[in-house]
């Protein structure tokens, strides 16, 4: 058996990888779940590396992610990662993380499930599974409607239950049917004490990114937020 982690949840191997579910999906759950090329699955519109896809199955309304490189990195391989164990496969690194703020009571996805797949002795490339947000919209979209205030507070409330999130952008926020702020994508997301400074770099990205979704009306946004956050 995989060691998977939450503790409660149930693992799978099928040949050339793993997948690892909840234990209410055990029975229901299949390789192909975790597979872009399922019929249902209709791509993600904005945001992201195009690596992730709307699917509805006996699973409930969810997001299908694979992970992908950017930058300089991707001409190693796009979705190739360096095999370093179970332990250390990023979609179960994610899972921790969302179990912890989920159980802190924290507005974050749900995990469904994740998978990988070995490519060789050497690389593999993984996926998760979450829970879909209804009605969800991301910041970037609706500046208009977006209350520096609430998403202060969501930030805020991540950093004090012991996680930095490393892409923080306008697109990884989200406001539900109710206008409930969401964080998601916790991807190289850190468990531990968050610094001042490392709060301030997950600030400034966020500034970063405001600005190339929405230029001065972003950076107006921002100054906004800004005013809502610690120095």
């Amino acid at each position: 058996m995989i060691n998977c982690i939450p503790p409660g949840w149930s693992s799978h191997r099928f040949p050339g990888g793993a997948f690892c579910v909840p234990a209410p999906l055990d029975d229901l759950a299949r390789e192909d779940w975790f597979d872009a090329r399922r019929p249902d699955a209709v791509p993600v519109g904005e945001g992201g590396r195009q690596a992730a896809w709307f699917v509805d199955g006996r699973h409930g309304p969810a997001v299908l992610r694979h992970y992908r490189r950017g930058g300089l990195r991707a001409r190693l391989g796009r979705e190739s990662y360096l095999w370093l164990g179970e332990s250390r496969v990023r979609a179960y690194a994610e899972v921790r993380v969302l179990a912890h703020l989920r159980q802190a009571g924290l507005r974050v996805p749900d995990p469904l499930g994740v998978a990988y797949w070995r490519q060789d002795a050497f690389f593999y490339r993984n996926a998760i599974l979450i829970s879909r947000i209804d009605g969800a919209q991301a910041l970037a979209g609706r500046l208009d409607r977006a209350e520096p205030a609430a998403v202060a507070q969501a930030i805020m409330a991540i950093h004090a239950a012991g996680v930095w999130h490393a892409d923080l952008n306008a697109y990884n926020i989200l406001f539900d049917a109710d206008d409930h702020v969401w964080l998601i994508d916790f991807d190289r997301a850190r468990l531990g004490p968050v610094s001042p400074a490392d709060a301030r770099k997950n600030r400034l990205r966020l500034r970063r990114s405001l600005v190339k979704v929405a230029g001065a009306r972003g950076a107006q946004w921002w100054d906004a937020l800004s005013r809502c956050l610690p120095p």
